[in-house]
């Protein structure tokens, strides 16, 4: 294949697709199909990753939600603006920490106290209005015909539907949704959610009423109905009503920030992240660490490459714990966190013949002097979080390109009645512990999970990439990045390839339970090379094969030589890439 020369035989399940116009991926076929709707009617990369996005929140309701996140990275090629697009909702003004250590024992139950603002909505309107070309109707069409028309229940769906049914069945409004008739429809059945469809028929009813002052303004008319408007008005009613902290005055002043996103080179390679308001720089971290390894000439999944690659993750993950946090609140050293100085002296503390079997401290930085953060419950791998996320991208025949990470589930959060969607639990990644960096305050952002990632080279766009997977979200980007950059493969193999993970840290979610020393590993991996591990002391669990909770890699691939666009999709979920 040209552009692709690996050292292995082709072992992925499914090719490559190769593309010379444009090619999108998504965390769902139909997502991806409503994408390629949106080029076929003449949409950008933008247009088409909205479109997709907001599908993935009709049709991954158990992972995303359209009141979710959504956090967004967006390349447009015309005004050259690189950009991230937070897509996360601060708690609102009268959120205290104080209620959380009174009334709920020190934690951030479920319902409708985890709910901070709705944010995905903003991050898809955003996006479209700066940078789309289409209409907002346009573009949400194929979610309101999802919506009205209904899908066929699919065995994922069902699956974590009926394992947090018990969840579901709290919320009346939620179970009127997704348990019609009291019951989780079969597999094959259509599964409809009408509510939601009204709710963007309302939203579209407000950009037609902007429609004379251009394609722009109605977009932010049908932002504005969501976020000023009645729908605003029953969201801040209903999570008041439940005891929540959003109300009309939070919403109307919400917005997403627009910013430049942080990067490192690795290699001649210009790699982007979201902020530290998201567990985003950690690839960088991790990246710059690496780049002063030999890791090519360890070979691809050997002991001392695995031993290595997840003991940089420890360190990095011990520096998420006591540095990241919303930086409007909290001072996070990033510069030096990605300087090539403090990446050396990280470096220096790897040694893949042996392993850390506790959480190691995190760095010293000079910024910041005493070292904070903390650990979290010890706990085993039978303790169970929600499944949620998912991820789009795209790239067109322009060279725009859209990475973006939609989340939110269900399963911990009860619908808004009428409206089909819920405000982002998020609220449950804060900390009820004041002295921590990502501790609840009003106004301040949980430290987030989903992060988008991109990549230039010689100056232009490389790839955009991303996956759900909580804390696993990174660990699976870093693998596959380096499968393509080092190991040179082809996208679809390098998202194939099996994966390790380390949890040897607190996990994001609440109760941030702690695993010490623990790695997951996915038993493709030869077994020899298990075993090594385990004898240079790291603390081995075996994944089952192709198991989704390594993630659900897509990407992008451009080579500027020939125009090819090459996009992989993984196979552990449901996936796909498309392309022309």
């Amino acid at each position: 294949m040209p552009g692709y020369s690996a050292p292995v035989p082709r072992t992925s399940h499914r090719p490559p697709v190769q593309a010379r116009h444009y090619a999108l991926c998504s965390g769902h076929f139909l997502a991806t199909a409503a994408g390629h709707r949106m080029f076929n009617l003449g949409g950008n990369a933008i247009d088409a990753g909205v479109a997709a996005g907001i599908c993935l929140n009709v049709l991954l309701p158990d992972l995303t939600s359209f009141g979710g996140v959504a956090p967004t990275i967006v390349y447009h090629k015309e005004s050259d603006e690189l950009r991230s697009i937070s897509g996360l909702g601060y708690w609102g003004k009268d959120a205290n920490l104080e209620v959380y250590q009174r009334e709920e024992g020190g934690v951030i139950p479920n319902g409708a106290r985890r709910s901070v603002m709705p944010a995905a909505a903003d991050a898809w309107l955003t996006s479209l209005a700066r940078y789309g070309s289409l209409s907002f109707e346009t573009v949400i069409t194929p979610a309101i015909e999802l919506c009205e028309q209904g899908f066929q229940m699919y065995p994922s769906l069902h699956r974590n539907l009926n394992k947090h049914r018990p969840n579901i069945e709290c919320f009346p409004s939620s179970a009127e949704v997704f348990l019609p008739g009291g019951r989780v429809p079969e597999v094959g059945e259509i599964f409809y959610q009408k509510d939601l469809g009204r709710t963007f028929r309302r939203m579209v009813d407000a950009e037609k009423r902007e429609s004379s002052n251009g394609r722009r303004a109605g977009v932010e008319a049908a932002r504005d109905e969501f976020y000023k408007g009645d729908i605003a008005r029953e969201i801040a009613a209903f999570i008041t009503e439940q005891g929540g902290f959003i109300t009309e005055e939070d919403l109307a002043g919400f917005a997403s920030d627009v910013e430049t996103p942080p990067s490192i080179n690795y290699k001649g390679i210009n790699v982007y992240a979201t902020g530290p308001w998201s567990q985003g720089p950690m690839n960088l971290q991790t990246l710059k660490i690496l780049e002063g390894i030999d890791l090519k000439s360890m070979g691809h999944n050997s002991v001392d490459y695995l031993s290595t690659l997840v003991q940089a993750l420890d360190l990095v993950f011990a520096d998420r714990e006591a540095y990241y946090a919303d930086p409007k609140f909290f001072d996070v050293p990033l510069d030096e966190l990605l300087s090539e100085a403090y990446a050396a002296e990280q470096r220096r503390r790897i040694d893949p013949n042996t392993t850390f079997d506790e959480m190691p401290a995190p760095g010293q930085l000079s910024a910041v002097g005493a070292v904070r953060g903390g650990s979290g419950p010890i706990g085993s791998m039978s303790d169970e979080t929600y499944p949620d996320t998912s991820y789009v991208c795209a790239v067109d025949a322009e060279g725009n390109a859209f990475s973006a990470t939609p989340s939110d589930p269900v399963a911990g959060s009860p619908v808004i009645p009428g409206l089909g969607l819920i405000a982002s639990g998020r609220g449950n990644q804060s900390r009820i512990d004041p002295d921590h960096p990502s501790s609840l305050q009003p106004g301040k952002r949980p430290r987030l999970t989903p992060n988008p990632a991109m990549a230039f080279k010689d100056g232009k766009l490389y790839m955009p990439f991303g996956t759900p997977g909580g804390d696993m979200q990174v660990q699976s980007m870093v693998q596959v990045f380096l499968n393509i950059v080092e190991f040179e493969m082809d996208p679809q193999q390098a998202i194939e390839e099996p994966r390790i993970g380390t949890f040897n840290h607190p996990d994001s979610f609440a109760p941030h339970t702690y695993w010490p020393g623990l790695r997951q590993i996915e038993t493709r991996i030869d077994a020899s090379v298990i075993e090594e591990l385990e004898k240079r002391g790291h603390k081995i669990e075996r994944w089952p094969d192709w198991t989704r909770s390594t993630g659900n890699v897509c990407t992008i691939v451009v080579d500027h030589e020939t125009g090819t666009r090459t996009a992989g999709a993984d196979a552990r979920a449901e996936a796909y890439a498309i392309g022309w």
